[in-house]
Order: structure tokens, then sequence, then C-alpha cells
């Protein structure tokens, strides 16, 4: 069995204003998950100017939120997490029944309730990620009949790496799945966003998770893609597995390189800090994350 691994990270973020801003809300998603393989030894958020009130809360996908307000004038605002979290290997899937993929469909459908009610809402569109003809033809090559649930959905995620290219100018947190497969470019948010698309236009449930992955690998293996901000991936749900994390944009399932932050339906279920403010004018944001293994 491999060892837990234990990781230092630190997501700062800034925002600098052109004029002051007044008041300022925000929602800031920067509390990584407690899991069965994921274990938070240590967490601290500092927001600076100090917030004049804040409180933590679950959201609907059991992701921690903390809210917070400013209410003095201020042209710079700097949120900055730091934690240690000890990630362990996900469940083991060697031994299990891979059943077709049409069979994992019909299991949903007829038992709505499974795991809670999450595979059936994780099947549906949403305003991110709509139900999108393209995406539905295309996952159709890897979803052949009666093909194996997890053989099917690794195909798929084989195929998003091979044909797209990961290119972080070409896209914005607003560029559609269908954008995405007609340029053939983009980042993991694109890429997660896509396979969403395919396996939910299939009936198949599937979330996107946020989080954060190894900036800088052991020695002899490569660097991942997606390391210098929060990254994102996506888990696909059968019975019989259970939920299987799978990372298109680096062609490999999750594994103890990876932290997970939150996750949701689409990228604005799991925005890492967002609100709204009075004033401020033009602003500019700049976001740094490292990830340092913990000896």
């Amino acid at each position: 069995m491999l060892q837990a691994v234990r990781y230092s990270v630190e997501h700062e973020t800034r925002y600098a204003y052109t004029t002051p801003v007044s008041q300022s809300w925000q929602l800031a998603r920067l509390t990584p998950r407690v899991l069965p393989w994921q274990k938070l030894l240590s967490h601290a958020l500092q927001i600076d100017p100090p917030a004049d009130e804040r409180h933590d809360a679950p959201d609907s996908f059991g992701n921690s939120v903390t809210h917070f307000g400013l209410h003095g004038a201020h042209r710079l605002l700097r949120v900055r997490m730091q934690c240690v979290v000890e990630v362990a290997a996900r469940p083991a899937l060697a031994g299990i029944e891979d059943p077709p993929w049409e069979a994992v469909r019909e299991r949903v459908r007829i038992d709505p309730h499974l795991d809670g009610l999450v595979p059936a809402r994780m099947s549906e569109p949403t305003p991110l990620v709509p139900l999108s003809e393209a995406a539905r033809v295309y996952a159709a090559t890897s979803l052949a009949k009666r093909r194996g649930w997890l053989q099917a959905i690794d195909d798929l995620m084989h195929r998003i790496h091979a044909d797209f290219e990961f290119d972080p100018g070409a896209t914005t947190v607003s560029t559609s799945v269908d954008e995405v497969l007609h340029q053939k470019r983009g980042v993991c948010q694109d890429f997660a966003h896509l396979m969403l698309a395919c396996l939910r236009g299939h009936g198949l449930p599937a979330r996107y998770v946020s989080g954060y992955v190894l900036t800088e690998p052991p020695p002899g293996q490569p660097r991942l893609m997606g390391v210098d901000a929060s990254h994102a991936w996506v888990a696909a749900y059968s019975p019989a597995h259970g939920w299987v994390e799978f990372d298109p944009t680096n062609d490999q399932r999750v594994d103890t390189r990876y932290i997970t932050l939150a996750w949701g339906a689409d990228f604005a279920d799991v925005v890492p800090l967002r609100g709204v403010i009075l004033g401020g004018g033009t602003q500019e944001m700049e976001v740094s994350v490292n990830v340092t293994p913990v000896a």
C-alpha cells in the first residue's frame, strides 16, 4: 500500500483596484475537504485588510465556505490560505467487476436515491455545462455498446488528452464546451467541463472537482500541467466503484499527488474566491499557488 504523503499548500489571491472599494462581500472556498483518504492537519485563512465580519458554513455540496465582508475603504485585497494536508491512496479498484456503462446509467435512472441523490443531480445539465450534441457525439466513440464503464471513461480521458492542446491563452472562464470542441485547445477547466458534457450527454453522473497538484514532481517524473493555480478534474460515479477521479489534462487517474479542495456540478460551484464590491473602478487580479511535500 502506498504511504500517505503530507503537503504544505499556499494559495494567495490579490486584487488591486484603481479607485477605493467602499464595501466588499466575498465567498472563499479555500478549505480542503476532509475525506477518507485526505486529512486536513492545519489551516489558516488570512484576509488583508482584516474582515469586519466573517463566518464559515458548508454549501449544498459539503464544501466549507468562508463568508466575509469589508466595510472600510480599500484599494487592495489579499486573501492567503495556508494549510498542511495528508493524502493517502484513493480506494483500490482492482478486482471490482466493471459493468457495462449502459447498466450504470440505468441503475442511476431507476434508483435516483443512490449516494443521497448526488449521482442523479450530477447527471443533469448546468449553466456552464449544458447539453451538447457535439460532446455527446464525441463521447460515442469511447462509449461503445456494452463496453465496461471504467474502460469507457478511461478511453474518453485518453482521447481528450490526445485530441486537445493545453493552451492557457486560448479560453476564458466563459468559453463554452462547443467552442472548446471546435478549437481543440484550452485549460484544465475546459477539459473538465468537456468531459462532464460527454458523460452527462449519455446519462452518466459526473462532477467537477477543484484542488491542487504537486508543484514540483519527484525526480524522474514529468511536471504535471495545471500546477500554477488551482487545478480541475472529474469524478465519475458507478454503484460498483463509487466516485472515481480522472484528470483529462494529464491523462491519468487521480493519485496521492492531488489535493481535493471542493466539488460541484461545474466551475461556478467551486470558484475559490468570488463576491461583489461597491466602487473599485477597474481591477487586476493575481493568483499564486505553491504545493510542496513536507518531510
